[in-house]
């Protein structure tokens, strides 16, 4: 007697076989390149006060706002120039930090995004009510201490630190190097973006701001962020063996986070990506960091608008944890 096959069974085989299809590569369709390090060969003349996007894009002329943008923890808006560039404004304590961290990170051959940091940036347009950040707005449309990201990139999607095509290779564990180098607590893969390039997938981590602070999420959110006193005093690395090295960032948040259960445990599985590092793939970025002259790194810190006394001490602790890199 044949055996009838139920609507459900019949409709669940046929949609395996279509994500099956779909996830097959189109006939004739091009090859894509994951692309997640290039080697930097002129590391040394590299220029991290301007940065990837270099002088050339120095945001510049009169801009209008287009529309706000709710995505993420930080008020943020996207204003058009008179080029008819489109620039993502992200305003509050993320700025500094980001502009500084898009710029190391660039430099040692990862990619990274086109941001410039503006200290008085005037928005023709400004409406009188913003869902978030209105409070850093000033009147008659002029805006304090944000950072300017171009919009021009095609992201085509996120990748996940445990998810990709690189797991285990030395460029993906020197990028988990640099991220514990800048105290960035916030791995979330959200935070990480894909971009279409032609042929090539450029993977990056495209929201750095959570950087120079903290190695983990803390209380008040002064002290995560952009905090040179913190960064200080904050540990580098939690242990060495003969062969791996345990970084501190990204850290557990702390404790106060406890009363949102779901977030704190969430961040707590976080702490892995910073774990068991080979120590010959941290001594390898920590050598191609060490070609970077003190100059450099003081004018990635400069283009944020640092003072002076702030700028030469961050860059300082970027020294320091460098040459324990080499020293593994």
């Amino acid at each position: 007697m044949p055996v009838r096959k139920s609507p459900l069974t019949i409709g669940f085989l046929l949609s395996v076989c279509a994500w099956f299809v779909s996830s097959l590569p189109a006939y004739g369709a091009a090859a894509q390149t994951a692309v997640l390090w290039r080697a930097p060969a002129d590391i040394a003349s590299r220029n991290l006060y301007y940065g990837p996007g270099g002088r050339k894009d120095v945001p510049r002329g009169t801009f209008t706002f287009v529309k706000e943008d709710l995505q993420g923890s930080n008020p943020k808006f996207v204003v058009r120039d008179q080029y008819g560039h489109k620039w993502k404004v992200k305003l509050g304590i993320e700025a500094r930090p980001e502009t500084v961290a898009s710029r190391l990170v660039w430099a040692v051959g990862y990619s990274a995004n086109e941001d410039y940091f503006v200290s008085n940036l005037h928005v023709q347009g400004m409406p009188a009510h913003l869902h978030r950040g209105r409070n850093l707005i000033g009147p008659g449309g002029w805006v304090r201490n944000v950072r300017l990201k171009l919009e021009d990139e095609k992201k085509a999607g996120h990748w996940r630190w445990r998810h990709d095509p690189f797991t285990g290779t030395r460029e993906l564990n020197g990028l988990k190097v640099v991220m514990a180098l800048i105290n960035n607590w916030d791995l979330k893969d959200v935070n990480n973006a894909i971009y279409q390039d032609g042929d090539a997938q450029i993977y990056m981590v495209s929201d750095l701001g959570a950087s120079f602070g903290a190695a983990g999420r803390a209380w008040p959110r002064q002290k995560a962020k952009g905090n040179l006193e913190v960064y200080e005093r904050s540990r580098f690395i939690r242990k060495v063996t003969p062969l791996d090295v345990d970084f501190e960032a990204p850290a557990r948040p702390s404790l106060i986070y406890v009363v949102n259960p779901k977030e704190y445990f969430s961040r707590l599985r976080l702490e892995s990506i910073g774990r068991n590092i080979p120590r010959q793939d941290a001594r390898w970025i920590g050598d191609w960091l060490a070609r970077l002259s003190p100059k450099q790194i003081l004018d990635a810190f400069r283009a944020a608008d640092y003072s002076p006394r702030e700028a030469a001490a961050f860059a300082q602790v970027i020294e320091r944890r460098i040459a324990v890199l080499t020293d593994l």
